[in-house]
C-alpha cells in the first residue's frame, strides 16, 4: 500500500495556527533541525533551499504569516514519525519534501540573500 501526501493534508499542516504553537514549533525545529538536516541531507533534493528556509523561519524581520509557514513545515521535517516515517527507506522523506515544497513555493520571495548564504556556509561546512 503506497501512502502519498494530498493537498488537503498539506494545507492542514501549514494552517496558521496560535502563537503559543508556533513557539513550540520553533522550539522544536531550534532542537532538531540540524540533526534531522545531516540525515537527510543526501534525500532531499533541494537541502540549499530548506536551509535557507531554516534561517529565514528564525529571522525576527521575516513576516509573522511566513515564519508560521516554515515553522509549520520545518517542524513537520524534523518530527520523525509523521505520515510517512522518516525511517521507511526510499518513502521517509517524501511527506516532509511534498509538505516543503508547498511551504518553500508559497514563501520563496522571503528567503533574502542573507539566507541562503548563511545557508551556503552551514552546507559548506
Amino acid at each position: 500500500m503506497k501512502k502519498t501526501v494530498d493537498a488537503a493534508a498539506i494545507e492542514e499542516v501549514l494552517a496558521p495556527v496560535p502563537s503559543d504553537e508556533n513557539r513550540r514549533r520553533e522550539h522544536r525545529v531550534r532542537r532538531d533541525f540540524w540533526r534531522t538536516a545531516r540525515r537527510a541531507a543526501g534525500r532531499v533534493p533541494f537541502m540549499d533551499e530548506v536551509v535557507a528556509a531554516y534561517f529565514c523561519a528564525l529571522d525576527e524581520k521575516t513576516p509573522a504569516r511566513v515564519r508560521g509557514i516554515l515553522l509549520a513545515a520545518l517542524a513537520y521535517f524534523v518530527v520523525p514519525l509523521d505520515m510517512i516515517p522518516d525511517f521507511l527507506v526510499g518513502l521517509g522523506f517524501t511527506d516532509d519534501v511534498a509538505v516543503l515544497t508547498a511551504a518553500l513555493g508559497a514563501i520563496r520571495s522571503h528567503i533574502t540573500p542573507a539566507h541562503r548564504a548563511a545557508a551556503r556556509s552551514f552546507l559548506d561546512q
